[in-house]
């Protein structure tokens, strides 16, 4: 089963991330067709706006549990460049210069939130929850951290990130991550509108508008990204997150060290 469908109607494309049994979680080969998807979006001549969604009754529920799982066997090098493809998934969503739209059909939650409010505009159910629950498995949610304190300042992201709980889609609405609340039965039409409303701008005065975004915080991103693959590195050698992925596999309290 293709894990991402692609469709693409008068210069809207459609990602549809397409695990709806696992509530759309991402495997490291989903991953890695989510950037090779990103690009091709980035290199049509027909492509005009991307909708980022999800199957079923969830948007994503960050990583998968098999992939989980296998991290506690990896070397060094696996783990980095687990975590470098991390990394470009939320960099290419961030830097592509087409418009992007999430329509939040459902949880969004770790990578699943990353994944949800890095794109432009952000439409979400009213049922929908997001959080970085990363710290609850003894992880830390380094690569979105540099991301989200962008988006709502330090202090919020302090919040999120430390208390690892989950939020509601009013409260991201009220945090600045969602852009609007839409009716389940109206997401796909709002979304629908939304885009056809970018698509009468002017293609080259939004791409210049993204790219003059995009580079106003490159430096700044650049650096912030590198201590977070770093963070990330480290998080993956300790025996917290050892104990973390083992205790969520096998649905205990955690012991940590």
């Amino acid at each position: 089963m293709q894990t991402i469908l692609t469709t693409e109607q008068n210069g809207i494309r459609t990602l549809t991330l397409n695990r709806p049994a696992h509530r759309n979680a991402l495997t490291p080969a989903m991953q890695t067709h989510l950037i090779e998807a990103f690009a091709d979006a980035e290199a049509s001549p027909t492509t005009r706006v991307l909708i980022l969604t999800g199957a079923g009754d969830a948007f994503c529920s960050g990583l998968d549990l098999a992939a989980l799982q296998a991290m506690q066997h990896k070397s060094a090098m696996e783990l980095a460049d687990d975590a470098r493809r991390i990394a470009e998934i939320f960099r290419s969503l961030y830097e592509l210069s087409i418009p992007t739209i999430a329509a939040v059909n459902g949880h969004a939650i770790a990578g699943g939130t990353g994944l949800a409010t890095l794109c432009d505009f952000t439409l979400a159910v009213p049922t929908a929850k997001f959080g970085y629950t990363e710290a609850r498995i003894g992880f830390v949610p380094a690569v979105v951290s540099a991301y989200l304190t962008l988006q709502v300042g330090e202090k919020r992201a302090r919040d999120l990130l430390l208390t690892a709980r989950l939020f509601s889609a009013e409260e991201a609405f009220a945090y600045g991550l969602v852009t609007e609340l839409v009716p389940p039965d109206a997401l796909d039409a709002r979304a629908e509108a939304l885009a056809q409303r970018l698509i009468a701008n002017s293609p080259t005065s939004l791409r210049a508008a993204k790219r003059l975004l995009a580079d106003q915080n490159r430096a700044w991103l650049n650096a912030a990204l590198h201590f977070s693959l770093e963070a990330n590195a480290r998080a993956r050698e300790t025996a917290d997150f050892r104990e973390g992925i083992a205790a969520f596999l096998e649905k205990r309290k955690p012991t940590w060290s």
